[in-house]
């Protein structure tokens, strides 16, 4: 067959035993595995004051800011930064460490059986990539639709668009990483990473690639997006926005904005035995589910207590043997509620960690990295502690892991999103 079509159609096999051979992170509380968990194992906080623009005007002016971040130290070719927005350009950077982590170097991979697949969130407009043309568009003081018209073709870059096209990170990588494979995008909120992943291992069970490389990534920080979503469902805690990120405690007021981005390389195990690679961790299942009734109704967490019902049992786990669950943990009331209800009815008393304590919500981008902190936990015999948890939330009857490190558990985990219009999704995972 010409081109890539040839990934697509392998003779069916049995099903494939999937490993974890490299994680790339680029988050509030580091770039990079080791600075990552470094944090996680300290109990250090990654928000902090917005200086990415000016922020005064908003009223609440705090979030998980990545700092330091430069992206000219991982995008290739240097002008394809004209074309990325920030996000793209985290996703870049978490899919390059990622692969420098797998030591997956170029010829390494059949390029035709090598994919990529990533989580995304809506991808808001640069402020300063449109002030000229609304400006010009507004004649004395009013709008003006065909000044507007003409001032677009004059003022706006050919390829703008392309900057907030969400489907742009998977193909960036791809580009990058000549990976020719099956390539896809998937835009549905919170549950984005995750999903991803799903997606990832399942193109790989069916035989149609070696390796994907799948990731997530995010900016609730973006100006245009804090003025969209409203700050109504944000924590006001400004006298230490370090202590607002609060899952499942009683004084929690409402969850944090953050941005970062995650990515993993899958391998079938045959894959990674045969070129030598490093395992991390072995992916055991995959489930997604959907409460239809969310938005009218709001959501009960039903369809996140069937979801981890269906990652367990298609990987085998009862719930004394998971380990411990690393929870969407967004720390607004109504969720964390129905979370913590769904958790509890599904695997009884597991231990419960929730990293967004120490780098807010970062939308699409959360469900990988999220789970990146439980696969080096694992690595470690480690459960990451939750931050801020100090007074237990009767509506939240879930074991909630603070003041330190877990010890002693199961070598698994079970990783979970949920979305406030009733999507959910849950990924386990066991040590090597």
């Amino acid at each position: 067959m010409p081109g890539g079509r040839s990934a697509y159609i392998q003779p069916m096999q049995q099903p494939q035993d999937i490993v974890i051979t490299g994680v790339g992170v680029v988050s509030p509380i580091g770039i990079g595995c080791e600075p990552f968990w470094e944090s996680l194992a300290t109990g250090t906080s990654g928000i902090r004051p917005i200086d990415l623009f000016d922020s005064s005007s908003l009223r609440v002016r705090f979030g998980g800011q990545v700092p330091d971040f430069d992206p000219k130290l991982f995008v290739r070719p240097r002008k394809s930064l004209k074309v990325m927005s920030r996000e793209i350009q985290m996703g870049f950077a978490a899919a390059d460490l990622a692969m420098a982590d797998a030591g997956l170097a170029a010829g390494h991979v059949d390029p035709e059986r090598f994919g990529v697949v990533f989580g995304g969130d809506m991808i808001y407009a640069d402020l300063e990539d449109l002030e000229r043309t609304y400006r010009r568009a507004t004649v004395e003081g009013h709008f003006s639709f065909p000044a507007w018209a003409e001032a677009i073709h004059e003022e706006l870059h050919p390829l703008w668009l392309l900057k907030h096209l969400p489907n742009m990170a998977a193909s960036h990588v791809a580009i990058a990483h000549d990976a020719r494979g099956p390539n896809n995008s998937i835009v549905l909120g919170d549950v984005s990473g995750l999903l991803a992943i799903a997606e990832a291992a399942s193109v790989i069970r069916r035989g149609w690639a070696d390796v994907m490389l799948v990731g997530g990534t995010g900016c609730r920080l973006h100006p245009t997006a804090l003025v969209a979503r409203g700050d109504a469902l944000l924590s006001h805690r400004a006298d230490d926005c370090r202590r607002a990120s609060r899952p499942f405690d009683r004084d929690r007021d409402g969850l944090v904005n953050g941005e970062g981005a995650g990515a993993i390389v899958l391998e079938s195990r045959d894959h990674a035995a045969r070129r030598g690679g490093r395992i991390r961790g072995r992916l055991l299942s995959a489930a997604a589910r959907c409460e239809p009734t969310a938005r009218r109704q709001g959501v009960t967490g039903s369809s996140l207590r069937s979801a981890i019902r269906a990652a367990c049992a298609a990987a085998g786990l009862d719930p004394a043997a998971v380990g411990h669950v690393n929870a969407h943990g967004v720390s607004t009331i109504e969720m964390d509620r129905a979370e913590a209800t769904a958790i509890r009815a599904a695997l009884g008393d597991v231990p419960v960690t929730a990293p967004k304590s120490a780098f807010g919500h970062l939308g699409a981008a959360g469900g990988v990295v999220e789970l990146a902190a439980s696969i080096l936990g694992l690595e470690r015999g480690l459960v990451p502690a939750t931050l801020n948890y100090e007074t237990p939330d009767p509506a939240c009857p879930v074991n909630v892991v603070a003041g330190g490190p877990l010890a002693g558990r199961p070598g698994t985990a079970l990783a979970v999103n949920l979305c406030s219009t009733g999507q959910a999704a849950a990924v386990a995972i066991g040590a090597e």
